[in-house]
């Protein structure tokens, strides 16, 4: 198992970009790959047109480990991403003989027909592996790094739990919060000073202002446990000392 394992979501959709609808999926995948130890660096948003989405795909598959998109895999005109993937891999885009045999059992238990636009949801680059869907039938699938998600956010979420046991962890981050009663503007210089001096944690300071005064949440984050509670003591240390000094009220 490596230390990093790094990974970029691609949000596909003109609803999201107008904000007709608000995305809910990259906090969900957020939360669920740092779960498996896996570091999510990247996010993009682009419109239903398709150069947008192969550039955005063949950038980032590119870079990270693993690429996982959502949205426009559904049926109508503007579900576009299956073909554009395929165009990404320079794979015919054609119709996937397990996922038409899941839909058509499906849609025949529903006392439906199977329409045309309803096959277009079977649709994958040729050779793709398909990505589960218990929710409503309709696979995702992956192509090498790049796995191929819906963007329903129940659907998607169960189609991330379908992919987790392929996905090789990295060494997890830990986290601790510790809460200072002081603004951002009098801690920047020794927390900057705490963080060049411990390169190995990643220290992020989250301004709060509460009954008419300002306070700071700082939060450290490590691999490394024993350094992450080395540096919590710093922290801690740094911000009991400011504090003793101060007297009154403290602005940002």
């Amino acid at each position: 198992m490596s230390d990093t394992v790094t990974a970029a979501m691609i949000v596909i959709g003109d609803e999201i970009l107008s904000g007709r609808t608000k995305d809910k999926n990259i906090g969900f995948v957020a939360d669920y790959l740092t779960e498996l130890g896996i570091d999510l660096e990247e996010v993009r948003i682009v419109s239903d047109h398709q150069d947008r989405i192969i550039e955005a795909v063949n950038s980032l598959r590119a870079r990270y480990d693993y690429v996982f998109t959502s949205g426009g895999i559904g049926p109508t005109h503007d579900d576009i991403t299956a073909d554009a993937i395929s165009a990404a891999f320079g794979l015919p885009c054609t119709h996937h003989p397990e996922a038409m045999a899941l839909m058509q059992a499906a849609y025949s238990k529903r006392g439906l027909e199977f329409t045309q636009s309803r096959k277009r949801m079977a649709r994958t680059p040729e050779g793709a592996t398909l990505i589960a869907n218990p929710v409503s039938t309709a696979p995702g699938f992956r192509v090498e790094n790049v796995h191929v998600m819906a963007g329903v956010p129940k659907i998607m979420q169960a189609m991330m739990d379908s992919i987790a046991p392929t996905l090789k962890g990295g060494a997890k981050i830990h986290s601790r919060t510790v809460d200072c009663p002081l603004g951002e503007g009098d801690i920047g210089a020794p927390l900057t000073a705490i963080q060049e001096a411990q390169p190995q944690t990643m220290i992020g300071s989250y301004p709060r202002f509460e009954n008419g005064a300002y306070s700071t949440q700082i939060v450290v984050r490590s691999r490394d446990e024993a350094i992450l509670q080395q540096t919590v003591a710093q922290v801690e240390e740094m911000v009991a000392g400011l504090v003793k000094n101060r007297t009154g009220v403290v602005g940002r």
